[in-house]
């Protein structure tokens, strides 16, 4: 079994990690085993000057920062790996610094802008389907991978939560609004039992037939909904709106990086780089002259 082969089996196993970050992991370091051989180099050989160039290639190939990052995370873990498993002496990546610059502020659109977007689907069979999955993703703060993946039963409409199963297979309590609650429900009552024709699904989002939503019809219908607007809107644009928005309004970090599901606070704390309204606010409430 190659090495890389060995690592998915790793995270797989060890990690308990979902099918989609596997195959994430797979393309990246596809993507530099392919590079190697262009290079006549075997992929079990590879120095840190080819990673270095690796990297070099991708900028100037106009990979964007986070893509570039990305990879760079999934070589990592593979050369940790390979170090433990004995299959390389050196780790060719250790201390190789993801410059500052790569960490990109996301780009969000306005509360006025997201109440548009909500209100997009109407006078079509699956319209109270997708506003309640527009809902859900602004209210809650939901990956793509978390709303496809949503079962019905994890919707506590009583205590106003969702049960989100997360990366890792991790599950945190999330609240949602009752905005997002109160059209979960219609659609649950009037809509989904249409998709389900006397089937059964523990999925809460369904497509025709009675199937579970994909993650790629997910991205399909919010890019159909979204189009004319300010910038290109995916559902990890409205996940970034959740975060921006809250922040705006004053919520503690730690909160917010439980509710999003991150590890690590860093990764919740680029949302403070998003909005200098917030600092504004901040200065003007807490400054003695504000």
């Amino acid at each position: 079994m190659d090495p890389t082969e060995q690592f998915l089996n790793f995270l797989t196993v060890e990690k308990g990690l979902s099918s989609n970050t596997l195959e994430a992991y797979r393309r990246d370091i596809g993507k530099f085993s392919v590079f190697l051989k262009k290079n006549n180099k075997k992929f079990v050989n590879f120095k840190r000057a080819d990673i270095l160039a690796f990297i070099d290639q991708m900028r100037n190939d106009g990979n964007q920062p986070a893509t570039i990052a990305r990879n760079i995370a999934a070589l990592r873990g593979l050369c940790r790996f390979m170090l433990m498993e004995g299959i390389i002496k050196e780790d060719p990546i250790e201390n190789l610094l993801t410059p500052k610059g790569w960490k990109r502020v996301p780009r969000i659109i306005g509360t006025d802008e997201v109440s548009s977007l909500i209100n997009k689907p109407r006078g079509k069979k699956l319209s109270l389907r997708d506003r309640a999955i527009l809902e859900i993703i602004y209210s809650s703060g939901l990956r793509a991978s978390e709303v496809v993946t949503l079962k019905a039963s994890d919707v506590n409409f009583e205590a106003g939560f969702i049960t989100v199963t997360g990366k890792g297979s991790k599950q945190r309590v999330v609240p949602i609004h009752e905005h997002a609650l109160n059209t979960i429900n219609r659609y649950i009552e009037e809509l989904r039992p249409q998709l389900l024709k006397n089937r059964e699904s523990p999925y809460l989002f369904l497509a025709k037939g009675g199937k579970p939503m994909t993650r790629q019809r997910l991205w399909q219908l919010i890019k159909a909904y979204a189009a004319g607007f300010s910038i290109k809107i995916s559902p990890h644009t409205l996940r970034h709106c959740f975060a921006s928005h809250l922040l705006d309004g004053g919520a503690d970090l730690r909160a917010l990086q439980k509710m999003l599901g991150h590890t690590d606070i860093t990764t919740t704390q680029i949302y403070t780089k998003v909005t200098p309204e917030r600092l504004k606010k901040v200065h003007k409430n807490y400054h003695p002259r504000g």
